[in-house]
């Protein structure tokens, strides 16, 4: 019963394809409306997934040691793995496609599924796009606060708020906005080139054997790291849209895979010369302990250009599952449809712009958004309703080895690892008094 009202999409499916190579296979996804292209759904991935993670996770290496690298690997492959099998729920239904992660929630785990999902969702998709606001009023402040441009945090938070209205009523879909999401991936890359080369040149000219020491393991940060680690993987809420706007979505497992697998790259060659540079004392974002000069500043613009890119994607993303919930395109013409999106859309900025301006706690806020929502929506919903979807006990040993393994660090990351950020968050906001 609890079932019957939710919308699906008809198509001919009833799962994913693994192999994208298969004629046959292909020819099960008549019906799907997709025109985006393989890059499309890359730059997508990469663009919303790479980024504030990117600068947290130096830090993240100060708080639990060299092991939060084993702990990065595992990511990799547990974020790709909760990629491909929530795309494989949408199919579970033989001639059906459900709509989006809240749907496949509550066709697994009954309505208590539907809101678990859509409260980490809700909170995920407002709270990304606002800590990615405080980065870029931040940086713009201290980029210009020597200069006649010089503005407060606040203000440029709701500057950049009103600029990204603009892109965010203009462009409809997920596969409008890939251009943006290229951009945003070429910031991140050249963030991490300046990271990778100048920390370690830094650390060279300047030893300190005391406030640069490393640790193999640090276990009371632990699940600090874990939290800013499944941070670094969010997104995937974002996915069956990103899916969806695809004309192969056969392609997705490689899409997915190999966007996911680029954002690590990026990762390590960030965590590693940021942790061995800078020790304990390695700041997030991590450019904030470059010394002052041209490398910093570059590295400060390209990742505010970042940030501010990749904020649409996650605003179209709620903005078109609410334009779903309410059939703004059944009950409305043209004009109707554009007036409804852009009334939608800009509720949504003037939220997150509104919680960016009193949070503006960058290091712990991120920590508590990758600890309460990332750990569940990345690590263990996707497991959970593949499980149920599709059974267990056709699945392997080895599968269901890898499915505990997820589910384990999924729990340890969300528990302690939001109770570790709320207390930091409490002393911060203690501390601004």
């Amino acid at each position: 019963m609890a079932n019957q009202d939710i919308k699906v999409e008809e198509t001919t499916i009833d799962h994913c394809p693994s192999d994208a190579s298969s004629e046959i296979e292909q020819d099960k996804y008549v019906g799907h409306k997709g025109t985006g292209s393989f890059f499309t759904a890359y730059f997508n991935v990469v663009c919303v997934v790479a980024g504030t993670g990117t600068l947290g996770l130096p830090r993240a290496l100060a708080l639990g040691g060299w092991i939060g690298l084993l702990i990065l690997g595992l990511a990799w492959g547990m974020a790709i793995y909760g990629g491909i099998i929530l795309i494989r729920c949408l199919y579970y239904k033989p001639g059906q496609r459900l709509h989006d992660y809240k749907q496949v929630a509550t066709h697994a785990l009954g309505w208590a599924g539907y809101w678990v999902t859509a409260i980490l969702h809700i909170l995920n998709v407002f709270g990304c796009p606002t800590l990615y606001l405080v980065l870029a009023g931040q940086n713009m402040n201290e980029m210009l606060k020597y200069t006649n441009g010089a503005l407060t945090s606040a203000t440029w938070t709701i500057i950049f708020g009103c600029i990204l209205l603009i892109p965010m009523v203009t462009l409809k879909t997920m596969k409008e906005i890939t251009v943006v999401s290229a951009l945003g991936a070429l910031c991140t890359a050249i963030a991490v080139f300046i990271v990778a080369i100048v920390a370690p040149m830094d650390a060279k000219a300047h030893p300190d054997p005391v406030k640069y020491a490393h640790d193999a393991v640090i276990w009371t940060g632990f699940p600090s790291a874990l939290s800013t680690i499944a941070f670094s993987y969010g997104g995937i809420n974002t996915y069956p849209h990103v899916e969806h706007a695809m004309a192969k979505p056969w392609q997705w497992n490689y899409a997915v895979a190999t966007g996911l697998s680029t954002c690590s790259v990026l990762y390590f060659l960030t965590a590693v010369p940021g942790y061995w540079a800078y020790g304990i004392s390695t700041q997030s974002p991590i450019y904030a302990s470059l010394p002052e000069g041209t490398g910093k500043l570059v590295a400060m613009i390209v990742m505010t250009i970042h940030v501010v890119v990749a904020v649409p994607i996650y605003t179209t993303t709620f903005s078109l599952e609410t334009q779903e919930w309410l059939r703004t395109e059944e009950r409305f013409g043209p004009l109707g449809q554009w007036a409804a999106r852009a009334a939608i859309r800009t509720l949504i900025m003037v939220i997150v712009v509104i919680l960016a301006v009193y949070i503006p706690y960058f290091g712990d806020f991120m920590s508590l958004i990758g600890a309460l929502t990332n750990c569940g929506l990345v690590f263990l919903l996707p497991v959970l309703c593949y499980l149920r979807l599709t059974g267990w006990r056709n699945k392997p040993i080895y599968e269901l080895a890898w499915c505990a393994l997820i589910l384990l660090l999924g729990v340890v990351g969300m528990i302690f690892g939001t109770i570790d950020a709320v207390k930091a968050l409490v002393a911060d906001f203690q501390g601004g008094q």
